[in-house]
């Protein structure tokens, strides 16, 4: 196994890709991870590390929907949960570069 960090600093800024794309913040981890978690070293670790925030924020964002006619509460969720979409990806990503394995917050362990 080799190390590469840019790789894996790839895999976590890879979740951004929504903003330009509209989706794919699931898929394009999910491609890296699965190419790459027999071969770079830490991957596995990563990669299942962002699958499981995106099936969180999946799951957050199917919660918030009901929420939206009970005083408008799924509005605010929806964007709390673009701004932990942003902001998380790119923390960890800078933890990754420094040799940091980072975790991300109010995330279900589906893998």
């Amino acid at each position: 196994m080799r190390e590469d960090r840019s790789l894996i600093v790839i895999a976590h800024l890879s979740q951004l890709i929504t903003l330009l794309t509209g989706f794919g913040s699931l898929i394009l981890p999910l491609i890296l991870w699965i190419t790459q978690k027999e071969k770079v070293y830490q991957m596995d670790a990563h990669g299942k590390n962002i699958i499981n925030f995106q099936l969180s924020l999946i799951v957050y964002c199917i919660i918030c929907v009901p929420l939206i006619l009970l005083f408008g509460l799924g509005i605010l969720g929806f964007i709390l949960l673009g701004i932990m979409a942003i902001v998380f990806p790119v923390i960890n990503a800078i933890k990754a570069s420094n040799g940091e394995t980072p975790s991300y917050p109010f995330t279900f362990n589906f893998l």
